[in-house]
């Protein structure tokens, strides 16, 4: 008997249809399917029972390379009918395509993606003919809601024609060589029965002549299964899985969109698929309180079997539906292209109708795997930690840091959040490893997605604490130069007690730092795990080894990229400031313990200081740096020689960000800017005041007081510096002033009515 060769559409009811028919009528030896061939021994656990939809999720992981996709299948699913039909005429089921952790799908996160859309042309070509927007209704129009008479040729035709004469590629070559053998292998064992073999129809004019080509010299071996590398780790499990991550609207790749109305044409045919489209709409609309009157259902009804009939369909299918729906409830202009009238996701600005339109086509259905259906050894650790603390049910946690048992909770549901497992939230705590903050609030809720989310989790380790380092170390790899990620990462790792790190990951660490390309993100990180490092009781991470190197590599590049900055008249930017003032803060609390070079960074900020081409709040920072250290010179001469008007107010941001407190205990220092900003003209003071207003917001008002304070004191004046704050005037407006009554002055001594000046 010849092999009967099936080229399906995935997750298409017309296509499961001609699967399970040919199956009834043929009763084959062998049943032969597209997907993973490394699951073939467990194909009675796909079998098991399960409320559908489900998917195969498979993972892999070494060195170099991690991989995760997914296969899904729900009811209408030609794959899915094709195991059910085969089991019920007693043939021997095989999946025939590489396992999904091959290197033929290196870019494939979707096993059941429409492999004919990447050859998009011909789609093209066909939809403008037969007048349709997109594959989409293209599909419907030639299959779905079409007379089931001559499908298979129909479908034979449709993806020879889409297929032609283009070459596959590398990676789908592969994969048709291996079907290949096994097509030989089964027909060759089936005898004299039917063989039936059932994969994506792109694949099927390929899948023929290879069987046509090589009949002549059957084999009897079955093809090996490829086994995962030494060293790499993976596999594959069952997962429940949505309609919601079905759909095409919501992103994803396999095409067929709007599952829930699929499922109904599956049960119920295209009049009943119709029919109950239009209730759905109208039920979700109504209970959002969108008005929809029995009118506007008449009349949505009316155009779509309007539409039906001029666009030559028997029975109105999806889009003339949508497009009678459309037209009866939005009343409006739209802003954006209905979604159906081409692929992708849903758009952002559609109208809120539309968007009630397609969540009712979409479906809640929500899969359950049966109660034996194995899972990855993370289901149980997760259960098992969960339930011991007392984190297993739906809870509102208020939890206290200071205390034991609660940071025992807390490392618990921090790692739950990593792994991204739903139903954890947390609604107040630590934000960035700086602030003081020693509670926490969390909000549990059971979510249906938890154990799908926690068996792809178990891709990364078979404990909740070796998966959560897992996803960290993965994480800190994909920061690149970012450092920002970088800081968030080590906090999360801190909050999450995973303080156990690969070499790797440590060299990605370092290698992240060293290659920081900007001076203000790398002193934000700096400074947040400086501060884990120095205060880190609560979070288990004082005087951590990882933290230490980050400290350092952090140290020496801040210095290196301060001194390579240049722009003599730049403004002042806090972000360059901090970054030196995290340095320092790195130099004096952990300097001795991490052994960093302190003699070496003051000749760094030093020749810095000294450079006439460093803009100035970086040169009055370096200086303030050695200042705060005990190693800098005359700070009178300093301050005096930096003074300009045009860039004195940004120096002195520099120094005060770095030596805030050696200024304010100076009296001569406090003593020469009196009189430096004093003796300033009008236009000068004008020029200056901005960046001098900048430069003392680095004192807290306390010590703003005793400044004034001590001015008033040197003017001979009592009392509190309170008042002298508080003063009425706005300097602007004074400053403006001042340089008014500079030009009246000049304007009559010009005209000789008043003398010259004193000297």
């Amino acid at each position: 008997m010849p092999v009967t060769f099936i080229g399906v559409r995935h997750h298409s009811p017309a296509c499961a249809r001609l699967v399970r028919d040919t199956i009834a009528a043929l009763k084959p030896a062998y049943v032969l399917v597209e997907g993973p061939s490394d699951i073939n021994r467990r194909i009675g656990e796909l079998l098991l029972g399960h409320e559908l939809p489900i998917a195969v999720f498979s993972s892999y992981r070494d060195d170099e390379r991690r991989h995760v996709s997914w296969a899904p299948l729900c009811d209408y699913s030609p794959e899915w009918v094709a195991l059910t039909a085969g089991r019920a005429v007693g043939a021997e089921l095989r999946f025939i395509d590489l396992p999904a952790w091959h290197p033929a799908f290196g870019d494939v996160s979707n096993r059941y993606a429409d492999a004919e859309l990447r050859y998009a042309d011909v789609i093209d070509r066909l939809c403008r003919a037969f007048a349709v927007d997109n594959v989409d209704a293209l599909w419907d129009h030639l299959f779905e809601i079409a007379p089931s008479d001559g499908l298979f040729e129909r479908l034979a035709t449709y993806f020879d024609l889409v297929r032609g004469e283009s070459a596959a590629s590398g990676s789908d070559a592969a994969r048709e060589a291996y079907m290949g053998r096994w097509v030989l292998a089964a027909a060759a064992a089936a005898g004299d029965r039917p063989v039936v073999v059932v994969t994506g129809g792109f694949h099927r004019p390929a899948m023929v002549a290879a069987y046509e080509s090589g009949r002549t010299g059957r084999t009897t071996e079955w093809p090996e299964v490829p086994e995962m590398p030494k060293g790499a780790l993976g596999g594959s499990f069952l997962v429940p899985y949505s309609f919601r991550r079905l759909d095409a609207f919501d992103g994803y790749q396999s095409g067929m969109p709007s599952p829930g109305y699929y499922q109904e044409l599956w049960e119920s045919g295209p009049d009943g698929a119709a029919r109950h489209l239009v209730e759905a709409v109208a039920g979700r609309l109504r209970d959002r309180r969108q008005p929809v009157s029995t009118a506007d259902l008449i009349a949505a009804r009316a155009t779509a079997d309007g539409l039906a009939m001029v666009r030559g369909h028997h029975a109105p299918g999806r889009t003339d539906v949508l497009d009678g729906l459309a037209s009866a409830l939005v009343n409006e202009a739209l802003e954006v292209p209905l979604p159906w009238s081409a692929r992708g996701v849903l758009s952002t600005g559609s109208h809120p109708v539309v968007v009630e339109m397609v969540a009712a086509l979409s479906g809640t259905r929500v899969g359950r795997l049966h109660a034996e259906t194995p899972a990855p050894p993370l289901v149980r650790d997760l259960d098992t930690e969960l339930a011991r603390a007392g984190l297993d049910g739906a809870a509102d946690l208020d939890l206290d840091l200071t205390s034991e048992k609660d940071r025992i909770r807390s490392r618990i549901l921090h790692r739950v959040r990593v792994l991204r497992v739903p139903g954890f939230r947390r609604g107040a705590g630590p934000a960035t490893g700086l602030e003081p903050k020693l509670s926490e609030r969390w909000t549990l809720r059971p979510s249906a997605e938890r154990l799908t989310a926690t068996i792809e989790a178990g891709a990364y380790g078979a404990t909740l604490a070796d998966a959560c380092t897992a996803v960290l170390a993965e994480r800190v790899a994909r920061a690149g130069r970012d450092v920002d990620a970088l800081a968030e990462v080590l906090f999360d790792a801190a909050l999450a007690g995973a303080a156990e790190v690969s070499d790797r990951t440590l060299s990605d660490i370092a290698g992240t730092v060293a290659a920081a390309p900007e001076l203000g993100p790398l002193g934000r990180m700096l400074a947040v795990v400086l501060t884990m490092w120095r205060h880190g009781n609560l979070l288990g991470s004082t005087h951590d080894e990882t933290l230490g190197i980050v400290i350092a590599a952090a140290v020496r590049r801040v210095l290196w990229l301060a001194e390579g900055v240049h722009g003599a008249t730049a403004p002042a930017d806090p972000a360059r400031i901090a970054a030196l003032a995290a340095c320092r803060d790195a130099l004096r609390h952990a300097g001795r313990a991490l052994h960093l070079d302190a003699e070496a960074a003051v000749e760094v900020t030093g020749r810095i200081a000294a450079d006439p081409q460093s803009p100035p709040d970086l040169r009055g920072a370096a200086y303030g740096f050695g200042w705060s250290m005990s190693v800098a010179g005359d700070p009178v001469r300093a301050v005096r020689g930096a003074f300009l008007p045009g860039m004195a107010g940004d120096w002195l941001a520099g120094l005060f960000a770095l030596a805030r407190e050696e200024v304010l205990q100076h009296d001569d220092v406090i003593g020469l800017l009196d009189d430096l900003v004093s003796a300033l003209a009008g236009e000068d003071f004008l020029v200056a005041l901005p960046a001098l207003r900048q430069a003392f917001e680095y004192f807290p008002p306390r010590e703003r007081e005793t400044i004034a304070e001590k001015l008033l004191a040197r003017r001979g004046f009592g009392g509190g510096g309170r008042s002298l704050l508080r003063g009425g005037a706005d300097p602007a407006v004074v400053a403006a002033g001042m340089m008014l009554d500079d030009r009246v002055d000049a304007a009559l001594r010009r005209e000789a009515l008043i003398g010259a000046p004193d000297r």
